[in-house]
């Protein structure tokens, strides 16, 4: 037994010496290494914020707030979506039982979103109640949640996609492209203007298609409709650019009275142009003009710009040589004897018409004074 006792005795030193020769270097090493940094957790308001706003569920529109295009919704939706959504809440962990106004709170206090207050307070003249989704908004100098005409945008930048990235870098080729429209070639030009003209002839047959249904309807039924959206307002997204029914006519409906005026003003506006409108001549002429300029730009290439220069520089260098010949020839040849006496000649005439003008003078001086002593004589 004490055999048995002293083995296992020795048994037990010895893992305890194993143990302390294979825990001293990894022990050593373990204080040298530096600890290993974490990655910096994203805030789960954040993750909520950037899964809220891609949701297209929450309707959303953009407006212009101190000179900047911003995205916002309104807080009755907020509500709306959060009770229809509950899954969304699973992204903020053990905040995911609060109530709106206090997640919308803690949105505000991290910057995520701003609260802001309509531009226009007071009903326009002809509307009967305020916008729904106004166009211009200002900062509300309370910032709490609420859902009685409140409007919160975002104060962070959305994240980019892909359609977006391939934009940043096909904008900057389509710049380069246009700058070096003047060395395309001849049918590249062609395609170029015409698929720009019609471009412009769309644009500009959309507005005006546009203006006068609102013209008839405002004046036969009193109805303000706008077909296609505005494609000049800064506020109008791709969404709204597609779509042709219109919105509902908030605005009370205007009076008979005002509406024969602007339809008479309307009328004597056509004939007016359509009396100083220019003749068929003025038309070819201006048309001329036009087909000509074009006709420059589209048949300029850079060979005929370099052999034009070429030309240019040879006939310059020809009648500098020619003057410098002929300057030198009469600096040495002597005028010819003809030459002299056709120059010669005008003066001697002169002075002979001036020698028998004074003759004649004389004689008639001669002869009164004759006269004048026989009248005394007499």
């Amino acid at each position: 037994m004490a055999g048995k006792g002293a083995k296992a005795a020795a048994a037990k030193s010895s893992d305890k010496d194993k143990g302390k020769k294979a825990g001293g270097p990894v022990s050593r090493s373990s204080r040298a290494a530096p600890p290993e940094k974490s990655a910096p957790k994203k805030d789960v308001y954040q993750l909520f914020a950037e899964k809220v706003r891609d949701n297209k569920q929450l309707e959303s529109r953009w407006a212009i707030m101190q000179e900047t295009r911003v995205e916002y919704f309104r807080g009755k939706d907020f509500a709306t979506f959060m009770k229809n959504h509950p899954e969304v809440r699973e992204i903020l962990g053990p905040d995911k039982d609060l109530e709106v106004e206090d997640i919308v709170n803690t949105l505000l206090l991290k910057n995520l979103v701003i609260r802001c207050d309509r531009v226009m307070k007071t009903v326009r003249p002809g509307k009967k109640k305020l916008s729904s989704w106004p166009a211009h908004l200002e900062i509300h100098h309370e910032q709490v949640f609420t859902e009685n005409d409140g409007f919160f945008a975002w104060m962070f930048l959305k994240r980019r996609t892909l359609w977006q990235t391939i934009l940043s870098f096909v904008w900057p080729l389509f710049a380069l492209a246009v700058c070096l429209f003047p060395v395309y070639p001849y049918q590249c030009k062609i395609v170029v203007l015409y698929a720009c003209a019609g471009a412009l002839l769309f644009i500009v047959s959309l507005l005006l298609l546009r203006a006068a249904i609102f013209g008839v309807l405002w004046v036969l039924l009193g109805k303000r409709v706008w077909f296609f959206p505005n494609i000049n307002a800064e506020e109008t997204t791709f969404r709204e650019l597609v779509r042709f029914w219109p919105e509902k006519d908030e605005g009370e409906r205007p009076k008979w009275t005002s509406r024969l005026f602007y339809a008479v003003v309307a009328v004597l506006v056509i004939l007016l142009l359509r009396h100083h409108a220019p003749d068929e001549a003025a038309r070819a002429r201006y048309q001329k003009k036009v087909s000509n300029i074009i006709d420059d730009v589209l048949e300029w290439s850079p060979k005929l710009a370099i052999s034009g220069m070429i030309e240019k520089h040879t006939g310059a260098n020809m009648t500098e040589s020619s003057n410098y010949t002929s300057g030198t020839g009469s600096g040495h040849a002597s005028p010819p004897p003809e030459a002299t006496a056709t120059e010669a000649g005008p003066d001697v005439d002169a002075e002979v018409d001036s020698q028998a003008s004074s003759d004649e003078i004389q004689d008639s001086d001669e002869h009164a004074d004759d006269m004048r002593t026989r009248s005394s004589e007499a």
